[in-house]
């Protein structure tokens, strides 16, 4: 597998995000509560590739990373995988593996696992045929992930790119530098 940042967040979810604007980002902690993971997740990810924010990327001290509607999408999908028990290294294949497939239409996709692996389905009879083989399996329907974000983000702050956004800590860093 190649490094986690060589793969483009951009290829999964291409289409009309008319209802979020290109330029509209949501920093760390309303990223969370949109997905309902922990910042430390969210800052490992991060930091390990897995999700890399697309609309701004944290740089030094004070500055807040802020995250597109496309990454709450994979951050919500990575959160019912870890959810289910998948390891993080087979969610990092099943990422990267959407991210390869350059869909177009998100909600056409499924995915399911056996508890070990992570199986992409586009077609209602696959999912048949899949169960019919004895194992136990659960299926995430991103269509159902993309609505269920649009229903979170609805109450929760947006912050625009060109915005800057200062923390009191970073506030107070800069006061003491300049006094």
């Amino acid at each position: 597998m190649n490094d986690a940042g060589d793969f483009s967040q951009e290829a999964l979810f291409e289409g009309d995000f008319s209802a979020v604007g290109e330029d509209v980002g949501y920093r760390g902690p309303v990223a969370c509560a949109a997905v309902g993971i922990t910042y430390r997740q969210l800052d490992y990810w991060a930091r390990t590739g897995l999700v890399v924010p697309q609309i701004r990327i944290a740089e030094g001290s004070g500055t807040q990373r802020l995250y597109s509607f496309r990454d709450l999408l994979f951050l919500k999908v990575i959160k019912r995988l870890i959810d289910t028990g998948i390891s993080l290294q087979q969610i990092r294949l099943a990422i990267s593996h959407l991210r390869s497939r350059g869909q177009i239409d998100i909600t056409a996709i499924t995915l399911v696992s056996d508890g070990t692996s992570v199986f992409e389905c586009t077609q209602d009879d696959e999912i048949i045929d899949l169960v019919k083989g004895g194992q136990a399996m659960f299926a995430i329907d991103l269509a159902g992930v993309w609505h269920d974000i649009e229903g979170t983000l609805v109450e929760l702050p947006t912050n625009r790119a060109d915005e800057v956004w200062i923390d009191e800590l970073s506030q107070r860093r800069q006061a003491r530098r300049t006094a």
